[in-house]
């Protein structure tokens, strides 16, 4: 019986688990594939902040970083009662294969009625992940809304600009 709180995934990339890992903790690398805007601090307790679409803003804090094989932070949504920021915990872990990388990630924590919707989205963006990993374009982010600027954003965009990095065209 599986876990109706918890989204499980497997997938092989193209990539060695140092360049995975680095799409997946180097800020101006993740808004190739994910999100519009970064601030990633991979250290235990250090930041994790995305805003994926110009209007939802997952937060979060790593809680384990093992370089190149191992990342787990806590995640959530800014203005969700839902799925608030730290809510609900990421596991990923990257195995060394002979044609590259298995990813195995978990994300747990999250309400019955919440995994659909992150089980929509993860399956997208780690689509993503393994066309861009492995050297390919993965085209536009065409799985999102268009960026929305909203007023609500605005000032933690201005208090990140020292440290986010935004995708233009």
């Amino acid at each position: 019986m599986t876990d109706p709180t918890v989204f499980q995934r497997e997938i092989r990339i193209q990539a060695p688990p140092a360049t995975v890992f680095a799409f997946l903790t180097d800020p101006r690398k993740i808004v190739r594939w994910m999100g519009v805007a970064a601030t990633l601090e991979p250290q235990p307790g250090g930041l994790y902040l995305l805003d994926v679409n110009g209007n939802d803003v997952a937060r979060g804090s790593f809680r384990e970083v093992v370089p190149v094989h191992r990342l787990v932070y806590d995640f959530g949504w800014d203005g969700n009662a839902e799925v608030p920021p730290g809510s609900s915990l990421v596991e990923i872990d990257l195995i060394e294969q002979p044609d590259g990388t298995l990813m195995r990630m978990t994300h747990s924590g999250l309400p019955p009625e919440a995994v659909p919707a992150h089980e929509k989205g993860w399956t997208y963006f780690l689509g993503r992940l393994a066309e861009v990993a492995a050297g390919r374009d993965p085209g536009p982010d065409t799985g999102h809304i268009a960026p929305r600027r909203s007023s609500r954003l605005r000032p933690l965009h201005d208090q990140l600009a020292f440290a986010h990095c935004r995708v233009t065209d």
